[in-house]
Parts: structure tokens; sequence; C-alpha cells
């Protein structure tokens, strides 16, 4: 699924949810509950739940993507697999190993070790052709990077618009609050009218805060998990470049 198809879909039910839970589900609650508290937040509660939903979706998304980004099996152990193969010269074997294991590192390396075969040593000097198999290596590289570091920045971005949303609520249910003192009759502040007020506001700062803080954990959880394999990514591309030298191409 495309990127842009998969966020506006995202985003367009996560609307949709939201508003089914605020309005048919939460307004038909029992009297002071949560759930009808909830419901109390206003109208920015739709807003509050879409995004987290939509967190949720792009959490999951990063999950399943990085999950295939590993590979199919230990790192550590395919590329020690791979590095006996080349050493043997078997590189149709340590294809076949890359193709097998898949992942950035596998997809990585292969090009490198395809571009490496592709050109007859009778062709060029050994640094040209070091120069085109690191020059393969770093293309396969431009083409994984993103493929990991994708929907990141949505996570970034919905954890600040919670915030902002939140604060929002707040401040409308605080003006609503004090608006209820401000009018009372003869005196008499309306009870009701100043607890709806200040429910609205509370609700709107949990909600705003849950998303918030949900965003900044997952983005800084997977931006290491992207540092990590982009470390053992280019720390295997290094070995495999060494590993080329060493045989004098």
């Amino acid at each position: 699924m495309k990127q842009s198809i998969f966020i506006t879909l995202n985003t367009v039910i996560a609307f949709a949810v939201g508003y089914i839970i605020w309005g048919p589900i939460l307004s038909k609650q029992p009297l002071g509950t949560i759930a009808h508290s909830v419901h109390q937040g206003g109208p920015l509660v739709i807003v509050l739940i879409a995004v987290f939903l939509m967190l949720l979706a792009f959490v999951g998304e990063r999950i399943l993507s990085l999950r295939v980004a590993k590979g199919t099996a230990s790192v550590q152990v395919f590329f020690k697999n791979l590095i006996t193969m080349l050493r043997k010269d078997d590189f149709a074997g340590a294809l076949a190993a890359c193709d097998k294991q898949r992942g950035t590192t596998a997809n990585v390396l292969r090009a490198g070790i395809d571009r490496f075969m592709s050109v007859k040593d009778e062709d060029m000097n050994v640094e040209k052709k070091l120069e085109l198999t690191q020059s393969a290596i770093e293309e396969a590289n431009a083409l994984e990077g993103p493929l990991l570091e994708r929907n990141l920045i949505a996570m970034s971005t919905i954890a600040s618009i919670a915030t902002m949303v939140g604060l929002l609520g707040t401040t409308i249910g605080m003006i609503r609050a004090f608006a209820a003192t401000g009018h009372a009759a003869g005196g008499v502040i309306d009870a009701t009218a100043l607890a709806t007020g200040i429910s609205e506001a509370l609700v709107n700062t949990a909600g705003g805060l849950v998303s918030g803080i949900g965003g900044i954990f997952f983005y800084n959880f997977f931006v290491n998990k992207v540092d990590s394999y982009n470390y053992t990514t280019d720390e295997a591309t290094f070995e495999i470049m060494q590993l080329f030298k060493s045989r004098g191409a």
C-alpha cells in the first residue's frame, strides 16, 4: 500500500471511529462514570481519540516494517555465514544467502556483492571496481533508509498536535468554568455548568497528554531501532569492503 493511501485511510478511519466512540457510545454511558465524563470533554475529544488511534496504527506499521527489515534470521549469524562464503569465492551462494535472509542489511550487501561480481577484472583497475561497489552499496542504503524512517515524522507530529489540542480543550473548558462563575445569578454559582467546564478541561488535558507522551515515547523508541539497524548495516558493509580490498579485487 502506498504511503499516501495509508495515511489517508488511517486519518479518515481514525476520525470516523473517534466520532462513533465520542457520540453514540460515550453519550449513552451512565452519568458519573468515567466514560460519560470523557464525553463531557466536548467535540475536541473526537480529535484526541482520532490522533491516538492514528498513533496506534503508525506504531503497528512500524513494528511490522522493522520486523521485516530485520530479516528472516539473526543478522549476526547471517553475516558470519556470508563472510565465510565470500572468503571461499562462493559469490553465488552469498547472493542466495542474501535473498533468503532479506531485510535491510541483506539487501544492501546484496547490491554490493552483485555489483562486485558484475564488473570484470580486465575491464578496469582495482580502485575503480571498488568505487563502483561502494557506489552500489550507498545507492541501496539510500533506498532502504526512507523505509526504516517512514512514519517517524508522523509520530512526532502527533505528539505535538495532541498536546496542543489538549491544551486548547483545557483552555476552552476553563473559559466555560469561569463563565459559569461570572454569570452567577444572585451570587449563586451554577454548579453544573462549573463542573462541566472543569470536566471538559481535565478530560482534554488527560487526552492530550496520553497521545503526546505516547508519541514521544514511540518516536524515540523507533529512532533508536533505526539507528541500530543503520549501525549494523554500516558495520557489515565496511567489513565486506575490507574483504574485497584484501582480495586485491
